[in-house]
């Protein structure tokens, strides 16, 4: 144009000749005056455009893509949609774009974008699909301070990644989030074990997404059981031989939940039609991919549709398609795409042309924010404005902080099924609603499982139902189930002919495995099974499902603590506990059954309390009481039958004294309280049928090192070391149910220690001979166990509660234990304990302080009376003197009666009598004194007899 204008000016301008003499200008005059109009209008055009290139400035953009897959060509076409776009549109500033292709290598991105910035001189780069390029392209972008936009979704940012590239970028939303919306499918149903699949690069990039997978799934009690790992589809010579071995490694795992969670399109398309080939999309199945999968679902053909029947897929949402910006872009891309990949079957753009069109329109928007000044344009002003952006794009809400999309705009995931030649829309996820039916559902109906869309999803093999997740047996591989091929008590499990049928093995627990078996068919599937029986101990049958030789372990297996931490066990179809059997005590002993009710230290102490009641009760009543005065042993043999008749309410003699009342009333209430305790619990005794054990105490037998036995193959011998603490060498190991009472007989061992159903069944053969006592140590109980997190676990689990609620399970007790009748009484579990002294102490003392606290009161009276009626006796008599004194004062209760029946003396005189003559008086208390007046009907004279002391 600047040449253009230098000819115009140099090319001369002829004007009429009458304008030629005007005011009589030269010839050189009259060319000037045109030339200085040009250039006026030159300046001024400079002065408020910049210059005529300023005019229609033209800002370089760098797009640094993989052309040869899908993803990359769809990108393509959407970043020259979007500069057409902005070229069309603008009228002072236009976008120059600069392709390269990397083929899938980070380094070849690398260099593309150091070639971009050097020889292109690009003002921003835009493009990657992997956060392994993004990097690489940022480090060199950030050398050259050229802001880099990536569309890659990582799994999740680095630590202090916007201080170690702060020119980079990320258009793309978290991938991290699409991980949980994965996590809360598999939490919705509940799938314990969880096989990932995921296409490695060469660099091992995107290996976060198994680490986020696996935390989240590990929230509510779920684990990867295996992940898959692909190398990158292109560097490999045969794929689908590869493809084939591995899945081939899969099918000796039990879970069948896979989650695909990043792969390259022809990756895809190989591994389900594998998979459906080995049979791992079929029923039972479950199998989820993610966006780089999904997004592209309209792009495959229909045989890798047939493939993918019944898969899930998550990608992201955007906006609706009915938008008028949508509706045009979508015509454009379509246009364009046909033209440009005519071998490409499908022209549909996804999530990821949405995505770099929005790149595009990041750029563009920041551009238009710098204005036209030229001069003033800095590249850290570029950034900022890019790192400002905030609009609604194609892809959904574009707000973007410290690098990449804000938290405030969480993406929203779109959840799909694939079903017939295309896919259906179940509904949408998002971190903040949970599932919901319509996208950006603002009115918080939400909710936290998928269960409530179970009726429009069609599962892998057409199924409508719920997959369990897991590998069902099938007749070409049935279950392998392990049985006790040596189990000490045949009743429950019994082997015959080396177990070589399926007839060949019976017992209680095989009956219960059938009926269970039964009732998992009828409502559930078909479940072939093979027994196979074993001489291994109770832990190596455990071992042998642990490490997945077997499926499962039927028989008489304890449920305990540390084996559920390793399998999957059923609900218990029989009880469980450790109880101590030993020989029965002598029928003759049954003699002394009245001493039972109480211990020895219940009989002492009510024994002790009673002589003590009866004492107090003489000492109270001695002096009032004419029925306790008399010969020494007129008043013992009272007050024993006074005491003894009150244990009976028979008592007939008068109390006098209210202190005695209230002495006697406790008393009675004890007596009502001990006496009814001690005629329920003899009662008791005698109406329960019981042996009485020899020996009952674990600590005495441990006391004298008495030996133990125990069957050698369960837990028990290491429950006796550990818990009961019993010395190894002191434990027998007892191999059958025959040898028990051979070693008892020999006194080889002292008691045997048996789980409870095998006590049952021992006491039921030996009920006349061997009795159980002591503490029961409950367990677990009997049930059947699986691999952990197998489903089949708690279809079986139902099936035993429902053989318990119809009745099945009792009526294989009764034919397996039934009782007979002389064996009635050899249930341990009706023993009834001696009462002890720690449950009437109380009462008991309730009792003997109100009787000493009576007695105390009453001495203190006597005392005083005594004192009252020796008021002149000398101090200086010795203390024993004066207790005598002051016995023969209680004892006469101060007064003496002579034998011609003098009335009384008086209770204030001491009344001494020496030598022969006291065979002559008879002492009497007050209260006769009273009586003999009232017959008399007069008082005689009082005669004062002298104290001859010493």
């Amino acid at each position: 144009m600047n040449k253009n204008c230098c000819d115009d000016l140099e090319t001369p301008i002829r004007m009429p000749s009458q304008f030629s003499n005007i005011n009589g200008a030269s010839k050189s005059t009259y060319f000037f005056f045109p030339k200085l109009l040009l250039l006026v209008v030159l300046f001024l055009n400079v002065l408020f455009n910049g210059s005529i290139a300023a005019a229609d400035e033209t800002a370089k953009i760098g797009a640094i893509v993989d052309v040869s897959s899908r993803i990359g060509k769809e990108q393509k076409v959407a970043i020259e949609i979007a500069v057409q776009n902005f070229n069309e549109s603008s009228t002072n500033q236009k976008l120059a774009l600069y392709f390269r292709n990397h083929g899938g290598d980070p380094l070849q991105a690398a260099y593309a974008a150091k070639e971009l910035i050097e020889e292109e001189q690009v003002q921003v780069i835009v493009g990657m699909e992997t956060w392994h390029e993004a990097a690489l392209v940022a480090d060199v972008g950030n050398r050259a301070q050229v802001p880099v936009l990536s569309l890659a979704a990582g799994a999740s940012t680095p630590p202090l990644a916007a201080v170690r590239w702060p020119f980079l970028v990320q258009i793309a939303t978290n991938g991290g989030e699409q991980v949980n919306c994965a996590a809360a499918i598999l939490r919705s149903y509940m799938w314990k074990r969880i096989i990932t699949i995921h296409e490695d690069d060469m660099f091992g990039g995107d290996s976060g997404m198994l680490a986020l997978l696996s935390m989240a799934v590990q929230s509510f009690g779920s684990v990867i059981e295996h992940s898959l790992v692909f190398p990158p589809f292109s560097s490999l010579s045969d794929p689908k031989r590869l493809v084939r071995e591995e899945l081939t490694k899969i099918l000796q795992k039990q879970s069948r939940v896979f989650v695909v969670l990043k792969s390259s399109l022809p990756l895809a398309a190989t591994l389900f039609r594998e998979a459906k080939q080995l049979g791992l999309v079929g029923r039972e199945s479950v199998w989820i991919i993610t966006d780089t999968d999904s997004s592209l679902l309209d792009s495959v053909n229909t045989s890798v549709i047939s493939s993918m029947q019944g898969a899930l897929g998550i990608d992201q949402a955007y906006i609706p398609e009915n938008t008028k910006s949508f509706s045009d872009f979508k015509g454009k891309f379509r246009r364009l795409f046909r033209e440009n990949y005519p071998e490409e079957e499908n022209s549909e753009p996804n999530i990821h042309a949405l995505r770099a069109y929005d790149s595009i329109t990041v750029v563009s928007e920041a551009l238009q924010k710098l204005g036209s000044s030229h001069n003033n344009r800095t590249q850290k002003q570029l950034l900022g404005n890019i790192l400002s952006s905030n609009f609604t794009g194609l892809s959904g809400d574009i707000r973007l902080s410290r690098g990449e999309v804000s938290p405030s705009a969480l993406p929203t995931f779109r959840i799909v099924n694939v079903i017939g030649r295309k896919y259906a829309e179940l509904g949408f996820w998002s971190p903040e609603l949970g599932f919901t039916e319509e996208n950006g559902a603002g009115n918080g109906n939400g909710t936290a499982s998928m269960e409530a869309w179970n009726e429009s999803v069609i599962w892998p093999g057409k199924l409508r139902d719920v997959p369990r997740g897991w590998a069902l047996p099938t007749e070409e591989r049935p279950m392998r189930i392990v049985v006790p091929g040596n189990a000490s008590f045949e009743k429950f499990v019994k082997v015959e002919n080396g177990g070589l049928s399926d007839k060949d093995y019976s017992g209680f627990c095989i009956e219960v495995f059938r009926e269970a078996f039964k009732v998992v068919q009828e409502r559930y599937y078909l479940l072939p099974y093979t027994f196979y029986a074993k001489n291994y101990t109770y832990e190596a049958l455990i071992d042998g499902v642990i490490d997945k030789t077997y499926d499962a372990v039927v028989g008489d297996v304890t449920i305990l603590a540390n084996r559920s931490k390793f399998i999957e066990f059923t609900q218990p179809f029989a009880e469980s506990g450790l109880s101590m059997v030993v020989l029965a005590e002598p029928a003759e002993a049954k003699a002394w059954m009245f001493l039972k009710p109480f211990t020895k230290e219940m009989w002492l102490v009510t024994g002790s309390l009673m002589i003590y009641t009866m004492v107090v009760v003489w000492f109270l009543e001695h002096q009032a009481n004419p029925e306790f005065r008399g010969r020494w042993k007129d008043q013992i043999s009272t007050t024993i039958w006074f005491t003894f008749c009150s244990l009976f309410f028979a008592h007939k003699e008068n109390l006098h004294g209210n202190f005695t009342k209230v002495v006697v009333a406790v008393w009675l209430f004890v007596v009502f309280v001990v006496t009814s305790s001690y005629t329920a619990n003899l009662s008791s005794m005698l109406t329960v049928p019981r042996l009485p054990p020899t020996e009952t105490d674990i600590e005495w037998l441990q006391r004298i090192g008495a030996p133990v036995g125990c069957d050698g193959d369960s837990f028990v011998k290491d429950y006796l070391m550990n818990v009961l603490k019993f010395k190894e060498e002191k434990i027998i190991a007892v191999g059958a149910q025959e040898n028990y009472p051979g070693l008892f007989e020999s006194g080889n061992i002292t008691a045997a220690f048996l789980e409870i159903p095998y006590e049952k069944v021992f006491l039921k053969e030996h009920c006349n001979e061997y009795t159980a006592t002591g503490a029961v140590y409950r367990f677990g109980g009997f049930g059947f166990g699986f691999q952990k997190d197998s489903p089949i676990a708690s279809d079986f689990s139902e099936a035993i509660l429902t053989i318990g609620e119809n009745g099945k399970l009792k009526d294989l007790e009764d034919k397996w234990f039934n009782r007979q009748s002389s064996c009635s009484h050899y249930n341990s579990t009706a023993d009834v304990d001696s009462l002890k002294l720690q449950s009437f102490w109380g009462l008991y003392l309730i009792s003997g302080a109100t009787s000493t606290l009576c007695f105390l009161v009453f001495l203190a009276r006597v005392v005083k009376d005594y004192h009252d009626s020796h008021p002149g006796t000398p101090s200086a008599k010795s203390l024993w003197n004066r207790i005598v004194s002051f016995a023969r004062y209680f004892y006469v209760g101060g007064s003496i009666r002579s034998p011609e029946k003098i009335p009384s003396i008086s209770r204030r005189r001491s009344a001494k009598v020496a030598g022969s003559s006291l065979s002559k008086w008879e002492l009497v208390s007050p209260s006769e004194e009273a009586s003999d007046l009232h017959l008399q009907g007069h008082r005689p004279p009082e005669i004062e007899i002298p104290i001859r002391e010493g």
